[in-house]
């Protein structure tokens, strides 16, 4: 009895060590990767060929003024000095302020991201439950006229620029056929029903009951959405159709037609439960390119989110905004990449 208690307290303890030992590598991972994206961001910054000094104090600012700012903003000192401050305020979240709104830069990203984030959500969703199918599909019909149609979508949705696709889906469904709202998020006239709460719109005006300005958010974002979400598709029905194939020729499958299973058994049960593991990454990378590459979309559809932030900024020279939006989206990159590898290596025992 009290060797079987020792062992488990020694498998117990094996366990927790383990743990201890994945978060530890879990947590230098992250700190290593975010490090060197700030690097990365700060250098680029130094790099470009933008004054921002003079986007604060204009060109006909007299020297001594030019001067004063240029030593405010600490650009007169060493680049490694002025790096090592740009850290130690990055890891605050201080990354300065707007030049354009005069606002601190993460206020205005606080602000802007929740319609970044609707957006790419909602097309991942549209994405995912069309996508899987679809792909799930033309591998079992592999070969076919559907397979064939199947994989010319989503050659389509790779190769045709996203911004071409907003502005023939404006002039079709906005301007000829009025079946959708216009550029913007919401109308004027609904935008003082309700209470900004979240910054998502659909969430906001349904949980305040009000329906007119739900419906009018709808209308604006069903367009770009679905966009967004036809790019998402491209991408997760050609991998789904490449992990259904492989499953599909494993032994287990198979085995599982020979026991008399059926074949919508066979495929939705066993071989798509197998294929949906390394789904979760795709899924995760899709939704996470979506939040970083939504920047055009959101230019042609003129939507108020993180994309448009950034977009504004660099045309007027904004670099602190610039560079903690850029800084912000490569974070939330880093951060869906590695749960998507967390959550892989929890779900497949044989990746552990």
């Amino acid at each position: 009895m009290a060797s079987a208690t020792l062992q488990g307290g020694g498998g117990h303890g094996l366990a927790l060590r383990f743990f201890l030992k994945r978060l530890a590598q879990f947590v230098i991972v992250l700190a290593t990767t975010l490090l060197g994206l700030v690097a990365v961001t700060f250098f680029i910054g130094r790099v470009v060929p933008i004054d921002p000094v003079l986007a604060i104090v204009g060109d006909r600012a007299p020297a001594h003024v030019y001067e004063r700012v240029r030593q405010e903003m600490g650009l007169d000192r060493p680049l490694i000095e002025q790096f090592a401050i740009y850290v130690k305020k990055a890891a605050t979240g201080d990354f300065g302020n707007s030049v354009l709104t005069t606002n601190p830069v993460m206020t205005d990203i606080i602000n802007v991201f929740p319609a970044t984030l609707e957006l790419a959500t909602l097309g991942t969703l549209i994405g995912t439950i069309i996508g899987i199918p679809l792909g799930v599909l033309a591998a079992v019909k592999r070969g076919s006229i559907v397979d064939q149609i199947v994989r010319l979508l989503g050659l389509v949705g790779y190769s045709v620029p996203i911004f071409w696709l907003g502005l023939m889906g404006l002039l079709l469904f906005y301007a000829k056929l009025g079946w959708v709202a216009g550029p913007g998020r919401i109308d004027v006239t609904y935008s003082y029903l309700y209470t900004p709460v979240t910054g998502i719109v659909l969430l906001d005006t349904a949980m305040q009951g009000q329906w007119d300005a739900f419906w009018d958010a709808v209308s604006h974002v069903l367009l770009p959405a679905c966009l967004l979400g036809y790019f998402s598709l491209a991408y997760i029905s050609r991998m789904t159709r490449s992990f259904m194939l492989n499953e599909l020729a494993q032994e287990y499958v198979i085995a599982a037609r020979v026991k008399g299973l059926s074949e919508t058994r066979v495929i939705w049960r066993h071989a798509l439960r197998n294929a949906a593991v390394p789904l979760i990454t795709v899924i995760a990378l899709s939704y996470a390119n979506l939040l970083e590459g939504s920047v055009l979309t959101e230019t042609v559809f003129a939507w108020p989110g993180l994309g448009q932030y950034i977009t504004n900024s660099l045309q007027n020279a904004d670099m602190n905004a610039v560079l903690g939006g850029t800084l912000v989206i490569g974070a939330v990159f880093v951060l869906l990449n590695l749960v998507s590898d967390l959550l892989y290596r929890l779900l497949d025992p044989r990746t552990r």
